[in-house]
């Protein structure tokens, strides 16, 4: 990667995972290292005439003081290339199951592995008018490889390729990724795979305006709050609340061409659960396995806290890569929090100065980098792809006022807050609709009013109710439901059908666990017409008792595990015997009336 010299110095002092080594006056601030006698990957931070102060991604634990320390002078980077679709990679690209294979379940310190397989062959098909002598420039497309049954690889002139034109280039034919498949007039290798520095955001030709949503097949999310592609939302909540539940859920119905996954100071159990339930899952699109999608990222909290905090990088990196082909890509970073509490804890050991509740001061300013890799671009190669960013955020106590959550919120557009009364009830997602909010509302309006016009009113009603339930709620627990007149009363009832109905999902139920946008306005927009008509026919003179007896009103709350996401005739069936008791009652009471 650089054909700079290597600098040798050595350990002068060890603070935990930080290490401070003299003799590296050459090196650059992030240039990896190796450190120590076993060759620990390091990266540094902090430079002060020739004192580097590096954090160590791996466990120094008997580390001594004059131990060698090796300066690479190159960037930490990640290799970018055919092979990653379905790795698991920890967060400096260790492959885990290639290591797990050789070491066992322990990884050795300073223990090694190639994060692409550098023996598997590639079968690459050209593409059309490349060829030795033509024009090239970087992000062209020089042609594909097959990386799944479910993912076509693009093979893109590397950004950092200088050379207008190839001198050479091999055509048609099996390559591993580290044999050259072409050569630039100034003598520039071109493989099917480079490298990538993980600080550094790819560039793209123009950022382009966000139009369409991420469809979740969550109806709380795409109805009420929705994401669009190349947008950026959190997930915060209290243990318990959700936030790994609801991203699983989104990852696996989610309509991105490309799942990453970070792991990112979780519980070991929880990371557990996505290794193993993730490459059983079924992918509902192409009906393969999820995992000819999905790179896994695994940091769990028992892992040096270091590479905890690069993880996050190394995710959007390779997403950014897999957007440049084209490719609509939804990060998952879970979770932002325990990133920041890695940042905490190596501020603490190079002894900065803390702010608010011991976080570093420029922790705005890395949350501000990660999130602004998002959006949706054209890219180099003129290709248009996007990268989605749904981090999820562990507020200690569920206190959204702490210094995560509150600064998370000035860089994102969607707020999933997670409703500690809403898990506690097995009411699921618990997404609460009164502290949630998305800004994309307005840019996705123009795509839902093509599939339905009736979702921008729906919305903005449904909304609105849930307020006014809210409100009287307060009042209830005051001095009762019986107290209300029927045409406040009625706001409850109509209120309940919209979170039992509507809002409640179940992701273990065949039917429910995804719905698609038609079922969903459907099925807010049947709720909205029973509420507005039995208001009407309340202050007609009808008892609310009345109402509530209806048959048509249980079959409204049923049709979500009832009826399936292609039975669309069922569902109108239902609001058509909604409207035919509804009639009944009208003129029933209308014929009183005039009486």
């Amino acid at each position: 990667m650089s054909g700079l010299e290597a600098v040798t110095g050595r350990v002068s002092r060890i603070s935990g995972p930080i290490v401070y080594a003299e003799g590296l006056g050459a090196c650059g601030l992030y240039d990896v290292v190796d450190v120590g006698d076993a060759g620990l990957i390091g990266e540094i931070i902090r430079m002060k005439g020739s004192i580097a102060t590096v954090q160590v991604y791996e466990d120094d634990t008997g580390m001594r003081i004059g131990e060698p320390v090796t300066c690479r002078r190159r960037p930490l980077s990640v290799r970018l290339g055919p092979g990653i679709i379905g790795t698991i990679y920890d967060g400096i690209q260790r492959p885990l199951e290639t290591l797990f294979a050789s070491t066992g379940a322990f990884l050795a310190p300073g223990e090694r592995s190639e994060p692409l397989d550098t023996k598997k062959k590639w079968r690459f098909v050209p593409a059309d008018g490349v060829a030795s002598g033509g024009a090239i420039y970087p992000g062209m497309e020089l042609g594909s490889v097959r990386e799944t049954d479910s993912v076509t690889h693009r093979i893109l002139v590397p950004p950092t390729v200088r050379g207008r034109a190839l001198a050479a280039f091999s055509g048609a034919g099996e390559y591993t990724v580290d044999e050259a498949i072409g050569e630039t007039e100034l003598g520039e290798t071109i493989q099917l795979a480079h490298w990538w520095p993980v600080r550094a955001s790819r560039p793209v030709a123009k950022k382009l305006a966000v139009s369409e949503p991420l469809i979740t097949g969550q109806r709380v999310i795409d109805v009420f709050f929705p994401l669009s592609k190349g947008g950026t939302a959190a997930i915060p909540g209290g243990f318990g609340t959700g936030k790994t539940m609801t991203q699983h859920a989104i990852a696996k119905w989610c309509d991105a061409d490309i799942i990453v996954y970070i792991g990112c100071g979780e519980r070991g159990n929880e990371m557990t659960d996505v290794l193993t339930e993730f490459p059983a899952l079924v992918d509902p699109r192409t009906g393969r396995s999820l995992m000819e999608r999905t790179i896994l990222i695994a940091n769990t909290s028992n892992m040096p806290v270091a590479a905890r905090e690069v993880s996050l990088y190394s995710g959007i990196t390779l997403a950014e890569y897999y957007r440049d082909m084209g490719f609509a890509v939804a990060v998952m970073a879970d979770s932002t929090s325990r990133w920041a509490e890695a940042l905490r804890e190596l501020s603490g050991r190079m002894e900065e100065m803390p702010a608010e509740e011991g976080f570093p001061a420029y922790l705005p300013t890395r949350l501000a980098e990660f999130y602004e890799r998002a959006g949706r671009v054209k890219s180099l190669s003129g290709l248009e792809g996007s990268v989605s960013v749904i981090g999820a955020v562990s507020p200690p106590g569920g206190d959204f006022s702490e210094p995560v959550t509150q600064h998370t919120k000035r860089f994102i557009r969607c707020f999933w807050a997670l409703d500690r009364d809403l898990a506690n009830a097995r009411h699921y997602p618990a997404i609460g609709w009164i502290e949630s909010y998305s800004e994309y509302a307005e840019e996705v309006r123009p795509w839902w009013d093509r599939l339905d016009g009736r979702w921008t009113a729906v919305r903005r009603d449904a909304l609105e109710l849930l307020k006014r339930e809210q409100r009287l709620q307060q009042i209830v627990r005051l001095i009762g439901p019986d107290a209300l007149p029927d045409t406040e009363r009625v706001v409850l009832v109509a209120a309940e059908m919209i979170k039992n109905g509507f809002l409640q999902q179940s992701a273990f139920d065949e039917i429910d666990m995804f719905s698609v946008p038609a079922k969903q306005v459907q099925i807010l927009s049947i709720i909205m017409t029973w509420y507005a008509r039995a208001l009407a026919i309340i202050k007609n003179g009808a008892p609310l008792a009345k109402l509530v007896a209806l048959p048509s009103r249980d079959e409204i709350v049923r049709i979500k595990t009832k009826y399936p996401n292609e039975d669309m005739d069922g569902i109108k069936a239902v609001g058509a015997r909604m409207d035919e008791e509804l009639d009944g009652l009208e003129k029933l009471y209308r014929r009183a009336e005039s009486l």
